[in-house]
């Protein structure tokens, strides 16, 4: 059913498959069979091993699972949309169909605008979140000029498809680190083992096809999902989610300001945001102790109590 790809046994996580519809695949990183259990859901362009460096330093209290979305990793999109809707849906049967108990939704940037709306939707899926530089709707900021100048190129149908063409044909060495320069504050923090296993995977979805196409279909969207006007159904999806929160925000994140962060911490006062210093987009790469003790330390408090003893047990029949 699945790409032919390694998975270095030094990731630790056992690479697996469902059928939602196709082929879904996804890192079971393990855990304790009565533990929480956290789905890690990957932002845009990104992928299950998007945790490879967070994992192993959680799974001694939780179980962790991390999808491939359709259009990313090795789940091929075969036919199905990569819209944030489309994937949002793709997540529920996933949770439906592989924990089968509701779960801790860990998202970073899209995957923290994903699991958002499957809690404001599907509360009976969503126990708890914890939300790393999540893609909010849009607050007023200024944008970083070189981001900016990016998504203004994926809006640009000939375009954006030009330029992830050109990008495409360079080594894939070289398109790890045009990435990591742009979501991290110092890209010298990741891994060397973790940047090797993200090179691996670029440079077998360079042999695919509809790689950018698919990848363009959800940039669009997720910049429609946020710059919706007040009164959008994600901002009213917002509001709606009563789970409880932790959002983790990269102090120098370039892609979403943390501006948007502490807008949603307003609108919920008792979710905790906590402010990483000199850290960027992608806190799970590049500060992944750091990253680690803040959820455990959350997982362990008052607040999320409740959401740690639903995600331990199976969902109702419904």
């Amino acid at each position: 059913m699945g790409a032919n790809v390694r998975h270095p046994a030094w990731t630790s996580g056992s690479s697996r498959w469902v059928d939602l519809d196709g082929p879904v695949h996804y890192l079971d990183y393990g855990g304790p069979p009565d533990s929480p259990v956290l789905v890690a859901i990957h932002g845009l362009g990104g992928s299950a091993l998007n945790w490879l460096a967070v994992a192993p330093l959680l799974t001694d209290r939780c179980r962790l699972i991390a999808p491939d979305l359709a259009g990313h990793g090795l789940t091929r999109a075969a036919g199905r949309p990569t819209t944030v809707q489309a994937n949002r849906r793709l997540l529920h049967r996933f949770i439906k169909e592989v924990t089968g108990s509701p779960v801790i939704l860990l998202g970073n940037s899209m995957g923290g605008m994903i699991s958002l709306i499957e809690a404001g939707t599907h509360p009976e899926t969503a126990a708890g979140l914890i939300l790393l530089d999540p893609a909010a709707a849009f607050v007023p900021a200024l944008p970083d000029p070189l981001v900016a100048t990016v998504f203004a190129t994926y809006a640009a149908p000939w375009v954006g498809r030009f330029v992830m063409a050109r990008r495409r044909a360079l080594p894939a060495e070289t398109t790890v680190g045009m990435v990591l320069r742009m979501c991290c504050a110092d890209p010298s923090r990741v891994a060397p083992e973790v940047v090797a296993a993200h090179v691996e995977l670029v440079r077998h979805r360079s042999s695919l096809e509809h790689v950018e196409r698919d990848f363009l279909h959800a940039a669009r969207s997720v910049v429609r999902t946020a710059g919706g006007l007040p009164g959008s159904s994600y901002r009213r999806t917002i509001r709606a989610v009563r789970a409880p929160a932790l959002i983790l925000h990269g102090e120098q994140d370039r892609l979403v300001p943390l501006s948007a962060s502490r807008a949603l911490a307003r609108l919920h006062p008792r979710w905790k945001l906590v402010v990483l210093p000199r850290v960027g987009h992608v806190p799970q790469l590049e500060a992944p102790r750091e990253t680690a003790a803040e959820i455990l330390a959350w997982l362990s408090s008052d607040a999320a109590v409740e959401a740690v003893r639903a995600a331990s047990h199976p969902l109702e029949a419904s």
